[in-house]
């Protein structure tokens, strides 16, 4: 009998793919006699080369080798050589369908995450439209794939932790700026940016919350996560008067190091933003502000408390799934309206836990 072999299709942002690794990790725990190989974009390498034993990574450049539809197609007779026996398709968008349609043809079992448009449009329909109700997460989606490809994963087996031993990853690794963690010190991670303006907490008020935590911590140090031009812009700003402060992406050379950093944090303070979902799998407990959208479109962090998830509650919202959309008001009160107070407030709650622990 052909052993089983199972691929897994998840390209999108960086955070989308972050989502699947607790599910793939719980597949793999159950099924230790199935290969498993992870496909997507190169920079989610480090989810999953260490992962489990039975689960391969597999990257696939489609802005480059495999652009278009003769890319696609090469892929896919690489993909064939590699002699799967299921096809699950996490992603469910025009190059993905494209790749489950021809595997389709050949006959393979194939299956795709459900998406719930239909609810999610609902969701976000203008107030007198809106059906205000929770749909399944990400993480159900994923399972029901397996399920229905004839591999449901026991609910025991969704126990995933971290991608790091419960003392952390290894500092040593890391640049001498970040060093060791000194007894009595508290670090705090802080990303305050997101590919959309309805998912960004006000800039001047995320300042705020990094002079009140300094004031109340003197012995805090916080880390400034984010990498893009905006981000080369604003954290030297924040960061020129504030020795506590280190920009992160100045001193790290790849996401491996930001995840072992993630992994020593006492807290994150994120946006509804892949890098909720990076600390997510380093089982740090993040604070995560949701203006536009919403945790009932199914996109919490793993393992999340959702108690720390500040949010103003409007009939507008949510507005959007992804926080594209402009503002009906004009004037993001959904964000405007939670004020640096209620962030260290939570953050504070999270410090006084870990020291009862």
């Amino acid at each position: 009998m052909k052993k089983e072999h199972i691929l897994v299709i998840r390209f999108s942002a960086l955070g989308d793919v972050a989502m699947t690794v607790p599910v793939v990790w719980a597949l793999a725990r159950q099924y230790p006699e199935v290969r498993i190989t992870v496909l997507s974009r190169p920079m989610a390498r480090p989810f999953f080369d260490s992962l489990a034993p039975n689960i391969n990574f597999m990257e696939a450049d489609l802005k480059g080798e495999y652009h278009g539809l003769k890319g696609l197609n090469a892929l896919y007779r690489r993909l064939t050589a590699k002699q799967f026996t299921a096809i699950a398709d996490l992603h469910n968008v025009i190059r993905s369908d494209y790749l489950r349609l021809r595997f389709s043809l050949g006959h393979y079992r194939v299956e795709h995450i459900d998406k719930h448009r239909h609810r999610r449009r609902k969701l976000v329909a203008p107030t007198a439209k809106k059906v205000f109700k929770p749909l399944p997460s990400s993480f159900e989606n994923y399972l029901d794939v397996f399920s229905r490809l004839g591999f449901p994963i026991k609910p025991e087996n969704l126990c995933f932790r971290s991608l790091f031993p419960p003392e952390g990853g290894n500092l040593d690794l890391l640049p001498p700026a970040i060093g060791h963690k000194a007894a009595g010190e508290q670090w705090i991670g802080i990303a305050p940016t997101a590919a959309h303006t309805g998912k960004i907490y006000p800039l001047e008020k995320m300042e705020q919350v990094i002079d009140l935590l300094t004031g109340k911590y003197p012995h805090m140090r916080i880390f400034l996560f984010g990498r893009g031009e905006r981000e080369d812009k604003l954290f030297p700003q924040w960061s020129e008067h504030r020795p506590q402060c280190l920009t992160v992406g100045q001193h790290t050379e790849n996401m491996s190091q930001e995840l072992i950093l993630m992994s020593h944090l006492d807290a994150m303070v994120s946006m509804d933003s892949a890098n909720m979902h990076l600390a997510s799998l380093t089982a740090t407990p993040v604070v995560s502000i949701w203006g536009a959208t919403h945790p009932y479109a199914g996109f919490m962090g793993w393992g999340q408390n959702e108690d720390n998830a500040l949010q103003t509650e409007l009939e507008c919202r949510p507005c959007s799934i992804y926080g594209q959309k402009p503002c009906q008001r004009g004037d993001y009160a959904c964000l405007t309206g939670i004020t640096p107070e209620m962030i260290v407030e939570k953050i504070t709650r999270i410090l006084t836990k870990n020291q009862q622990q």
